[in-house]
């Protein structure tokens, strides 16, 4: 009886369990952070729990979410961009303009995502095959977007947007539809990259290239597919944005790429490639949402939202680092 408990069936579950927290320690500590938000400031002020303030926070950042698990792929795969918020910014000024000017809403919803696969490749091409580093590439992709934008519109407002072009304020059961495009595009996504042959590929370029190269694994298309891959989760992520409110400005969201970065970083993605999870990006975002959410309500200035974020960013990349030195040593 004793041999059952403690020699072969008692440390069965513990492993399982501690290989569970191994594998998404980060995951299940900010699942732990944003539960134990929820619990004290709806303590401190209730109306924090209400449903209209727990669909805006959910609701209203969805494509965040949905933006970070294509930068977090990104990362993963060792190379980074900047030019998200940009890019974001620009394919949701395109859809609006889309829908005022009477294209079918399907022709509306597409088109961004599209053209966000086509710019994103051809960032992807210059990052892999001319060799420019993906920092430098996409800090000019970020200039050429932004610049663009405001000088074709100058910052103008989209208005009469078609009723039923506005996706993100549909609902199914009295949730909106961003939330389930967040829940389900994150569970693919965690699933794919997990159980894919590419998605595990991309794990091996971010973590050894050239290791990754010796094993027979295409890189340079890889990289390019990569790039392609967040362009359609950015173009997602614009159709979302740009359709939560009844008009659009056609300029950048303010802050929107370090948001989208910080978040996959926070979420456990390395910094410097290799390892992480989507649910992490997601559940990071949610944080991100949550903590703004809590200062104003604690009465709080909301600009401290931005020192916690550079924090935490300090934090896990310390933390990382840390995890990478004791496993080499």
């Amino acid at each position: 009886m004793t041999a059952r408990i403690f020699g072969i069936a008692g440390p069965v579950p513990v492993r399982r369990w501690a290989t569970l927290i191994e594998s998404y320690g980060q995951e299940l500590v900010l699942l732990a952070v944003i539960l134990l938000l929820f619990l004290v400031v709806g303590l401190v002020n209730p109306r924090f729990l209400g449903s209209s303030n727990l669909i805006s926070l959910f609701a209203g950042n969805a494509y965040i979410a949905v933006a970070a698990i294509g930068m977090s792929l990104v990362i993963i795969s060792g190379h980074i961009d900047v030019s998200v918020g940009s890019l974001i910014g620009v394919l949701a000024t395109i859809s609006g303009t889309l829908a005022v000017h009477g294209y079918p809403v399907i022709i509306a919803w597409l088109v961004p995502l599209i053209l966000g696969m086509a710019i994103n490749a051809f960032v992807g091409v210059l990052i892999a095959y001319l060799r420019i580093p993906s920092i430098v590439t996409t800090l000019g992709m970020l200039s050429i977007l932004k610049g663009g934008l405001i000088s074709v519109t100058a910052g103008a407002w989209i208005t009469n947007l078609p009723p039923d072009y506005l996706i993100a304020q549909f609902r199914l059961f009295g949730i909106p539809s961003p939330v389930y495009f967040m829940v389900v595009l994150t569970i693919l996504a965690a699933l794919w990259a997990r159980h894919s042959g590419f998605g595990r590929n991309i794990y091996a370029i971010g973590g050894n290239p050239e290791a990754a190269r010796v094993s027979g694994i295409r890189i340079k298309p890889s990289v390019v597919t990569v790039f392609a891959i967040h362009g359609l989760f950015a173009g997602i992520a614009a159709v979302l944005f740009a359709t939560q409110l009844q008009v659009i400005q056609s300029t950048v969201p303010a802050n929107l790429e370090l948001t989208v970065i910080t978040a996959s970083v926070v979420g456990g993605v390395s910094i410097l490639g290799g390892t992480g999870t989507v649910i992490g990006s997601t559940l990071a975002a949610i944080l991100f949402a949550t903590i703004g959410s809590s200062l104003i309500f604690l009465n709080v200035s909301a600009y401290w939202l931005r020192a916690v974020q550079g924090l935490l960013i300090l934090a896990t990349v310390l933390a990382d680092m840390a995890r990478r030195h004791r496993i080499r040593g």
